[in-house]
Order: structure tokens, then C-alpha cells, then sequence
């Protein structure tokens, strides 16, 4: 019974030393003074005095605790990004099809090319963009579903229909603008019936 309530004791201090680490590179962010290297290489080595203090343009009396503005400046980026409010890029779209066709997708659906589908590094899923390809203004709302792409910096892998449609599939690649539209509802496959004879 000693052993496991060290064990657990262990457990915990390792946890709050994680956290307190935590802490203190979220109020470097916050005060900009530290790069996360600097602030890695204290908090490994626990030099936590020795790191600056917060500055503020507010007086003492008005200014947040410079924790608490990094963590609401942190959670409102990140519900932002879970979101996709506002997201809008752009770069290299590439295509993908016949050697992904009837593979699940990130979010379980079954890959068809011959859908009007992409697949984005971190957009919720599944949700819906507006793919432009910047080369002749082409646009199409596509579903996002699945996760990707994986080669050198590409923002974003259409099915081999959508790049047709947008007019890059012959050469594979196209600078285009992929605009958030929303949120998709999740998509029901139904296995084929059986027909009866």
C-alpha cells in the first residue's frame, strides 16, 4: 500500500512540475521577451528566478496578470482555429485519387474521387471551404474530409474530380485560396442493398 501511495505521490509531483513548467513558458509567450528555447533550457534546468519580470503599459492597478492574458489570448485562438472562423489561405493544392479511392477518411467516410472532397492539415471536420484556383478564378465548395496533405508545404489535397473541375489535374498542382465556409453535417454511408431478384 507504501509503494503505490508513492507511487501516486510521484505521479503527481511530476504532473504539477509539468504544469508549472507550463505556466511559465504560456507568460514568456505573454511577455515576448524569452524565446521558447531560453525558456525551455530554465524550466528544464529550474532557473525560474532568473527569468524577466512581466512588462505592462497598463498601470499596476488595471493590468492583468500577464498568466491570464496569454491563457484568454491562447483559448480565444485556439476555439478560432477549432472553429475555423475566419480561416483563409493560401498556397499549393495538389490532388489525390485512384490510389486512395475506397479508403476511410480521417472522419470514417469512405474516399471517392470522383467526390468534391479535400482533405486540410487542421480544420475541424468535416467541414465545407471554397477552393479558388488563383491561376483562372475557378471556385468550388468542397467537403473536407480527411486529413493532409503530407508532401512539402501543400495547404490542401482536392479529389481528382474537384482538381478537373478547378482545372489543375493535368498538371497536378495549382496556387489556389481555401476560404472556411462552415461546418458539414456528418455524413451517413449506407451499405449497398441487396437486391433481390
Amino acid at each position: 500500500m507504501d509503494v503505490n501511495r508513492c507511487a501516486g505521490l510521484s505521479g503527481r509531483i511530476a504532473h504539477l512540475m509539468a504544469l508549472g513548467a507550463g505556466c511559465l513558458m504560456l507568460a514568456a509567450c505573454a511577455n515576448g521577451n524569452m524565446t521558447h528555447n531560453e525558456l525551455a533550457s530554465r524550466a528544464v534546468s529550474g532557473d525560474v528566478a532568473s527569468s524577466p519580470p512581466a512588462q505592462s503599459t497598463k498601470t499596476a492597478s488595471h493590468a492583468a496578470p500577464a498568466h491570464k492574458a496569454a491563457h484568454r489570448h491562447v483559448a480565444r485562438a485556439r476555439a478560432r482555429l477549432h472553429k475555423g472562423l475566419g480561416y483563409s489561405a493560401v498556397g499549393l493544392a495538389s490532388w489525390y485519387g485512384a490510389g486512395f479511392h475506397g479508403r476511410r477518411t480521417a472522419d470514417g467516410e469512405t474516399f471517392d474521387k470522383d467526390s468534391l472532397t479535400a482533405a486540410h492539415p487542421s480544420l475541424p471536420l468535416p467541414c465545407e471551404v471554397r477552393v479558388t484556383n488563383l491561376a483562372n478564378r475557378r471556385s468550388l465548395v468542397v467537403r473536407v474530409n480527411d486529413r493532409g496533405p503530407y508532401v512539402g508545404r501543400r495547404l490542401i489535397d482536392v479529389s481528382a474530380r474537384t482538381a478537373k473541375l478547378l482545372g489543375f489535374y493535368d498538371r497536378g498542382l495549382a496556387k489556389v485560396k481555401v476560404e472556411y465556409v462552415g461546418r458539414a453535417s456528418p455524413k451517413r454511408e449506407v451499405a449497398d442493398a441487396p437486391t433481390s431478384e
